[in-house]
């Protein structure tokens, strides 16, 4: 008889070795992010330029944003997560659907590569390397996006950023905070990426 097989046995009979995320309860809601309305609405259908049009990737993330958990820089080595408060998926992946969004409302046409096998002539990418609170004054949101734009004409890079104080750090009104910084955030990629054209 293997002499492991006892011991796999013992192991198997004390559960799973690891809890993805622990003993914590369930946060009573999961935030997302949601674009402002546009100011006005084109009547009509519009005719769409597809040699203007654009696929958006992804962002990257540094290591304290790859979580569904909202990051306060208490210090400038210390970071800590708002307590019971979750994004119901990766900032990054909310912040591509938002961008996605004000490029559509500003009439740029997006293609998803993932669903029509397709790719733009221009191409979005970049880091979202901030996107919490920042509590080491007064407490504030802050977005940060680095962003390149490649297409016929070549590359081009921009930093984007915005801020919004938060009176407190708790989930609701953080979400909220953060929703109108990255909104502004997008809409000012959206007005750089139509002024490429």
């Amino acid at each position: 008889m293997n002499r492991a097989l006892p011991l796999l046995l013992l192991l198997a009979g004390c559960g799973p070795l690891v809890e993805i995320g622990g003993n914590t309860p369930r946060p009573a809601a999961l935030y997302t992010l949601s674009a402002a309305p546009p100011e006005a609405v084109p009547a009509g259908v519009q005719p769409i330029d597809l040699s203007k049009a654009i696929t958006i990737d992804t962002p990257t993330l540094p290591g304290a944003l790859q979580t569904v958990r909202i990051p306060v820089t208490v210090s400038d080595t210390s970071i800590q997560y708002v307590r019971d408060a979750q994004w119901a998926e990766q900032p990054n992946r909310l912040f591509q659907r938002l961008l996605a969004d004000m490029l559509v409302h500003s009439g740029v046409a997006v293609i998803d590569q993932r669903s029509s096998g397709q790719s733009a002539q221009q191409r979005l990418t970049g880091q979202l390397t901030a996107f919490g609170v920042d509590a080491r004054g007064s407490p504030q949101v802050r977005v940060r996006f680095d962003a390149t734009l490649s297409g016929p004409d070549g590359i081009r890079q921009r930093r984007f950023e915005r801020e919004a104080p938060v009176g407190d750090v708790a989930g609701a009104p953080v979400a909220e905070a953060l929703n109108g910084a990255a909104n502004r955030v997008a809409a000012d990629v959206a007005a750089w990426v139509s002024s490429a054209g």
